[in-house]
């Protein structure tokens, strides 16, 4: 898995400062910590897959591009917003938000479940950039999500690969796949995200996991439009192992889409 660009590649000369919009420039602050942070994922991944070397270079490689996504977002936020201190903002967050980087198994209970787990990350963050590519009329924005939303769904390709390699040497069940990805898709409001947003925003009072998570999601989630839930919804069912043009992965989807629109709704009427 190659690195297919470098930050040499975008546009940078073609930064509108009139075309910021102040919400995507929070969220995209908050989105450039938690993918530089992608080290210590590597760290977790390679420890948990100790005798594994090949995926182990995928992980590594994997890591590296992700890196990479978080530097592109920081140089774009601080052409959108000269004050912002990225490094200061960074280690802040990179101490209050930590890692079993001591685990020697999957926190997900198997190995199977944790690159299911994986998807279901990859499936998300391809979703989110796409939907800030389409929503972002800065035009450097729009490149680098382009660009991010590619890498993450060639990611989630390559997690794919390894989670049915393990599916068959840990016969892991239907049901156990599907718990991993419901239980993954259900820690979208964990406080990785609301942390990055606290951070990112350089907030001073205390942190509030609610709050900021609240803050969070009534920027980001008007993003998505229904064929952005579709798709990755419909990845993340393949990664379980059901079919993802059948009847019931119809009738979830739309199932999920009404309650994430609901859920919006409230956070909406909260924050006003």
């Amino acid at each position: 898995m190659g690195q297919h660009w470098t930050l040499d590649d975008v546009a940078w000369d073609t930064f509108d400062a009139t075309k910021v919009d102040p919400d995507l420039l929070l969220a995209v602050k908050a989105a450039a910590m938690v993918e530089r942070h992608s080290d210590d994922y590597v760290t977790y991944l390679c420890s948990v897959f100790h005798d594994d070397p090949a995926f182990q270079g995928d992980a590594r490689t994997w890591g590296q591009e992700e890196i990479q996504h978080g530097m592109a977002l920081r140089r774009w936020a601080e052409l959108a917003d000269p004050q912002f201190d990225f490094e200061t903002n960074f280690e802040r967050f990179k101490q209050g938000h930590l890692l079993p980087l001591d685990a020697t198994r999957s926190v997900r209970g198997s190995r199977t479940n944790e690159l299911v787990a994986r998807c279901v990350v990859e499936v998300g963050t391809s979703s989110f950039y796409s939907a800030l590519r389409d929503a972002a009329d800065e035009p450097v924005l729009k490149q680098i999500c382009a660009k991010i939303a590619g890498d993450e769904f060639r990611h989630y390709k390559l997690f794919y690969t390894h989670a049915k390699r393990y599916q068959i040497s840990e016969r892991s069940g239907l049901w156990d796949r599907l718990r991993a990805s419901a239980v993954r898709l259900a820690e979208i409001d964990d406080d990785e995200l609301a942390y990055a947003f606290y951070c990112g925003s350089g907030a001073s009072g205390p942190y509030e996991r609610r709050t900021f998570s609240r803050a969070y999601a009534v920027r980001a989630y008007p993003l998505y439009h229904y064929g952005h839930v579709q798709r990755g919804l419909a990845m993340v069912l393949k990664a379980v192992g059901i079919d993802s043009q059948g009847r019931f992965a119809d009738w979830l989807i739309r199932a999920v889409w009404w309650l994430f629109r609901a859920r919006l709704r409230f956070l909406e009427r909260v924050a006003a």
